[in-house]
């Protein structure tokens, strides 16, 4: 269950980066936050019940590899979400989209969680049942975007870029380690 709560946390590290910077653009309201929250987490937690359908449907032909496929995703996951941060010019506020505020919200809801969608493909792995398993990444995503919101009008945005950095570094770890696993278990 520790590696999943890990699983969870690498996930929302983009959430959480957006959210701070919706949070300073927006002064941190708490309204704003709630919003936020819900539509991140709900994203989140959903987006791995479409991966882990995916991959339940080609599970026949992934199963002999399915330790790999879990490292490759992850690791290319984590790797792209290192990179992100890493090209994201310090400090630089994204500017509000021409929509209104919901689909704006709704936008990033969706462009942060497709990477729960892939790794979702791997919650086979793990030892929790995939409904615990959304639920724990929605939540915890809820969680630190909500704080992540507040926060944002308090700290430099270049803390948003570190934690999608260390995002990246936990789900590299974890693929590595479900690798491991089942080449030596």
């Amino acid at each position: 269950m520790l590696e999943l709560l890990f699983l969870a946390v690498g996930l929302a590290m983009d959430a959480c980066a957006v959210a701070l910077v919706r949070g300073a653009v927006a002064g941190a309201r708490p309204g704003g936050a709630l919003a936020t929250a819900a539509a991140f987490g709900i994203a989140q937690g959903a987006m791995p019940l479409v991966g882990w359908g995916l991959g339940r449907a080609f599970a026949s032909r992934i199963e002999q590899i399915d330790h790999w496929v879990a490292f490759v995703l992850l690791s290319a996951l984590g790797i792209r979400m290192i990179l992100a941060a890493r090209a994201a010019p310090e400090g630089a506020v994204p500017q509000p989209g021409r929509g209104s505020r919901a689909a704006t919200l709704l936008l990033a809801a969706i462009a942060t969680s497709i990477d729960a969608a892939v790794a979702g493909i791997a919650l086979d792995a793990f030892a929790a049942p995939v409904a615990v398993a959304c639920l724990l990444i929605g939540g915890v995503t809820a969680v630190l975007s909500f704080a992540a919101y507040l926060l944002g009008g308090r700290v430099p945005t270049r803390a948003g870029n570190a934690a999608e950095a260390v995002g990246g570094l936990v789900l590299i770890g974890l693929g590595s380690k479900i690798l491991i696993e089942h080449l030596t278990g």
